[in-house]
């Protein structure tokens, strides 16, 4: 087992390498993670059952499985279910970010993005509890029902 002091892992799901290798910069700009990377969603899937991380970060239009389909497995599955997960994409639209959230992500930003945005949102949710995060998804759907 690792030690109390290990470094955080952080998992980061995006199909182009471009955009990992900006996410890795910014993450490390201000924080000691543990990167690792896979470039579409099945991949990422398997990274995270072979090796949890401490948080994801994911992308929404990928090859083999999107984002929002990585989410639900991920939240669907007693083994991940409380995974921190950030979606980080370029889909702007309100509904987008809706979807993303009601499918079980943590957090929504979008790209481009602010290092110091993603920083922060990777140490809110690697704070989250269970509970936390249960009642902030029953509040999301909650919301999304008196609107619909």
């Amino acid at each position: 087992m690792s030690s109390g002091n290990a470094m955080k892992k952080v998992l980061v799901i995006d199909d182009n390498p471009t955009i990992v290798e900006l996410i890795k910069y910014a993450v490390n700009l201000q924080g000691s993670y543990d990167i690792r990377v896979a470039y579409d969603g099945v991949e990422g899937l398997e990274s995270v059952y072979a090796e949890p991380p401490d948080c994801v970060i994911i992308d929404v239009k990928m090859p083999r499985m999107d984002g929002y389909q990585l989410v639900r497995c991920l939240r669907g599955d007693e083994r991940t279910a409380n995974t921190p997960l950030i979606i980080l994409s370029a889909m702007t639209r309100e509904e987008d970010q809706m979807t993303g959230l009601l499918s079980g992500a943590d957090e929504y930003l979008t790209k481009p993005f602010k290092p110091t945005a993603l920083n922060a949102a990777i140490e809110r949710v690697i704070r989250l509890t269970p509970l936390e995060r249960q009642r902030r998804t029953d509040y999301l759907v909650r919301t999304q029902a008196e609107r619909d």
